[in-house]
């Protein structure tokens, strides 16, 4: 279908939208010959093109005529801004505005940007018991607020929420005209990013313990689904797998992650923490459900690297910022505890979790420095394509001397290649090998002056 036809089956909706409007209107300002009938009698259109995207979600998510109306009146000041001009018009009473009719003026945009109000207006004013569903679509569990199709923006603590702008998600909208599906990491407002890798699990080098660890991770993105539905273990069990990667810096957690996203074909999203954490009341909290909120009926990883931050031991001080944090812990292991798809938490230490957390693990894998014969497969591979070692460089002696982690070691790769090609050439000699191996070891606050022995 082409963009014009998902368009026009938009303005339809405006256009049914502008007939309730001017019917509640009529009745509520008792105009003369105004219809005592209830708007839901002035039925939506019947969209006809079988892919049209927008009549796809009404019938995948059951949509009713308030859902509806909540999303013709979000799209409208996108669309048709026009038509809410209606609202401007004037208490003659006490000439002012009205109200009751809600609605937002923003220097950047000259007509009128609906409000929770104004839905309420119009599904409630003359049958007030209708309000409780508008209030529904503002739940958590209720799908328009679930998928982030719709949202209203934040007011003052004194004042309430239903007078925030009424507004739809970039990434929706931008799927209504078009049938694209954005993926989250085009919205600048969403704290979590896409991650993935063009490596394979042969390019990566763990001990065996790990790797052992972590391939029954990998056997739970594979088959638990079929244990929770077919074997019924949703019984007895809690859905989903919660595990803690913790070691080193560069000892692969964040590859492995990654891997384990391309092995089973799900997304794995990292959690941006500085979008995250908030020092205001309350706004952490909001933050982390907008991720868990979009990932529970997706079949994403959610990855939260240096887990620290968010997940750290509690303390015992009564004071009011430690009590937040406690609060926030707490909202985080209820929603963990919930969540029925895979979360992957990194730290560097396994000490500066929470208890609660630990133990709500399925698995905790620690990821080691490796062995000096674990780092020579790791220069292997490390140096095996274009980019190589001088021949006389005894690589088996610099795994054993030098204890790098293969994050390290991946930038020493970057660095000799960077020289190498300076020279115009793609075989790496002993002193910018040398060199490379100094510039990390020098991040970890250690010195070498000679090459190995």
């Amino acid at each position: 279908m082409e963009y014009k036809d998902n368009l026009w089956v938009l303005l339809d909706e405006i256009n049914w939208l502008q007939q309730v409007i001017n019917h509640v209107i009529s009745v509520y300002l008792q105009h003369e010959g105004a219809s005592d009938k209830s708007w839901l009698e002035i039925l939506p259109p019947t969209i006809n093109a079988s892919e049209n995207p927008y009549k796809k979600i009404i019938e995948e998510w059951e949509l009713n005529s308030f859902q509806r109306l909540a999303i013709a009146l979000a799209i409208t000041p996108h669309l048709k801004p026009e038509v809410l001009d209606v609202f401007f018009g004037k208490n003659q009473l006490y000439d002012r505005s009205f109200t009751e009719f809600g609605g937002a003026i923003d220097k950047e945009h000259s007509g009128f940007l609906p409000t929770g109000q104004t839905l309420l207006f119009l599904a409630s004013a003359n049958q007030p018991e209708f309000r409780f569903e508008v209030l529904n679509i503002f739940q958590e569990q209720n799908v328009l607020t679930k998928e982030q199709v719709l949202s209203l923006s934040e007011t003052s603590s004194n004042i309430s929420d239903y007078n925030g702008i009424l507004s739809i998600s970039n990434r929706w909208l931008h799927f209504l005209m078009t049938g694209e599906t954005l993926n989250m990491e085009q919205s600048a407002t969403f704290p979590a990013k896409r991650i993935d890798t063009h490596l394979e699990w042969s390019d990566i080098v763990l001990n065996n313990h790990v790797m052992d660890q972590v391939q029954e991770l990998n056997t739970w993105l594979e088959y638990g689904d079929t244990l929770m539905n077919d074997w019924e273990l949703y019984k007895k069990i809690k859905p989903g797998y919660r595990a803690l990667f913790y070691g080193p810096p560069g000892t692969g957690k964040t590859l492995t992650v990654t891997l384990l996203g391309k092995a089973s074909q799900r997304e794995v999203y990292r959690v941006d923490l500085s979008m995250i954490v908030s020092k205001y009341i309350g706004e952490t909290e909001k933050n982390l459900a907008k991720i868990f909120d979009s990932a529970e009926h997706k079949n994403w990883i959610l990855f939260f690297d240096e887990a620290d931050a968010l997940f750290g031991k509690r303390t015992e001080s009564s004071s009011s910022n430690d009590r937040h944090a406690n609060q926030q812990t707490a909202y985080l292991l209820q929603r963990i505890e919930d969540f029925p798809g895979v979360i992957i938490l990194a730290s560097n230490l396994k000490s500066n979790m929470d208890e609660a957390f630990m133990r709500r693990f399925q698995s905790i894998i620690h990821f080691t420095k490796p062995s000096a014969e674990e780092r020579y497969q790791i220069w292997k591979k490390v140096f095996s394509g274009k980019c190589q070692l001088d021949s006389e460089i005894d690589l088996i002696k610099v795994a054993e001397q030098y204890d790098l982690a293969g994050g390290a070691i991946i930038n020493v790769l970057r660095y000799c290649a960077l020289m190498a090609i300076q020279r115009g050439d793609t075989i790496v000699n002993k002193q910018e090998l040398m060199q490379g191996i100094r510039k990390e070891l020098k991040k970890e606050g250690k010195t070498v002056t000679a090459f190995y022995n």
